[in-house]
């Protein structure tokens, strides 16, 4: 069993970047499967990418990476401590959410049995812009007393609305006299939306010590065959102006023999890095769907990320954290020539942030920078 809370900062432990388990959902993918993920788990861990991020909500995200771990072409080389698990509580659907602690203990330990593991290193409050704020704080400390009993590691909240998650973030810290130890925010650190920069300080103030930065493509938005339509459907809350804007920037990146994908993901991660420090990290959740799209994925941020040990045809050097949380990102003149094209293209709906639950979020947002609550 894991011990009780550790004194490792989260900072000095997750890798830049994160297997995103979305891709193993309906909502993603068509026919999302067992051989599926056991075929992109067992590359990703070969190219020592050993951080995993899912959710109860992702169903079956976490039965198929839970069947993928415990296969014995993972378990027979990974021992568990060489990996790290991350998985989120509160969202049942779309519209249906439950936040009271008995039902976040269950949900817990239900993620422990379909993961296949005696611990979680992360679990997060998701998507916390759709409860009241007290549900939130008592679904947290619901977590907090579970790391106490060593079925969890770190304690997080995921969310899109940046200042709910910079509020709970003081009040974690007010109330339980001990930080959130990670926020997760989507879609607010890319090529189209870059918000989330601007309130990294607000949570190293309240004593964050990571945020994860997810959905570096807008869920499929930013990429030339538009968004993704999984089992449930077209989900994407992107409206079709900024749909048409995305292709449009697509066609432009494609006539300068470039993949819009490719050249957003590499903008993605390389502002996480430049926003990183020693004591302060952001790191890059990919969301995959197959192998393929995992090793273009890393060919993409194998141009911004170069490793440390200066072999670049292996990346080995992602599973040790001594050597990943000091990288310095590679500037390339040209991605940002392309890169403020891009944001040329999409005008108006450059920073457009996606509706979510709360009146005048925009406004909140910018008086939450200026106050830091």
């Amino acid at each position: 069993m894991a011990s009780q809370r550790p004194l490792t900062p989260l900072s000095r432990i997750l890798p830049p970047l994160i297997l995103g388990g979305a891709g193993f959902s309906h909502q993603v993918f068509r026919n999302p499967n067992s051989a599926q993920a056991l075929k992109v788990l067992k590359r990703a861990f070969q190219f020592g990418i050993r951080a995993i991020d899912t959710s109860a909500y992702y169903h079956p995200s976490e039965i198929l990476l839970g069947e993928a771990i415990s296969h014995p072409d993972i378990a027979n080389h990974y021992s568990r401590d060489e990996y790290f698990l991350m998985t989120k509580a509160g969202r049942i659907s779309a519209n249906e959410f439950d936040y009271s602690p008995s039902w976040i203990r269950q949900s817990v330990l239900r993620s422990l049995r379909r993961l296949k593991t005696d611990y979680l290193d992360v679990v997060f409050c998701h998507d916390v812009e759709f409860v009241p704020e007290d549900e939130v704080i008592q679904a947290v400390g619901v977590l907090i007393d579970m790391v106490n009993e060593g079925q969890i590691r770190y304690v997080g909240i995921s969310g899109y609305r940046i200042d709910i998650l910079a509020r709970l973030a003081y009040r974690v810290r007010n109330e339980f006299s001990r930080p959130l130890d990670i926020v997760q925010n989507w879609a607010q650190l890319t090529l189209q939306n870059d918000k989330l920069a601007e309130s990294l300080p607000t949570f190293q103030d309240a004593g964050v010590s990571c945020v994860c930065s997810s959905s570096p493509l807008a869920i499929g938005l930013l990429r030339e065959n538009g968004v993704p339509v999984g089992d449930l459907g077209d989900f994407h809350p992107a409206p079709p102006g900024l749909r048409q804007a995305s292709q449009l920037a697509a066609t432009y990146v494609r006539s300068q023999r470039e993949s819009l994908a490719s050249l957003a993901l590499r903008y993605a991660i390389r502002r996480a890095q430049l926003e990183s420090s020693p004591k302060f990290r952001v790191t890059t959740i990919m969301g995959i769907t197959s192998v393929v799209e995992l090793e273009e994925n890393l060919e993409s941020a194998r141009k911004v990320l170069r490793s440390p040990k200066g072999n670049e045809s292996s990346w080995s050097w992602l599973a040790d954290s001594n050597l990943s949380k000091s990288l310095v990102p590679m500037k390339s003149d040209a991605d940002e020539r392309l890169c403020l094209e891009v944001q040329k293209i999409l005008g108006s709906w450059r920073n457009y942030s996606f509706p979510s639950p709360g009146p005048n979020w925009d406004i909140a947002h910018k008086r939450l920078i200026k106050a830091k609550i």
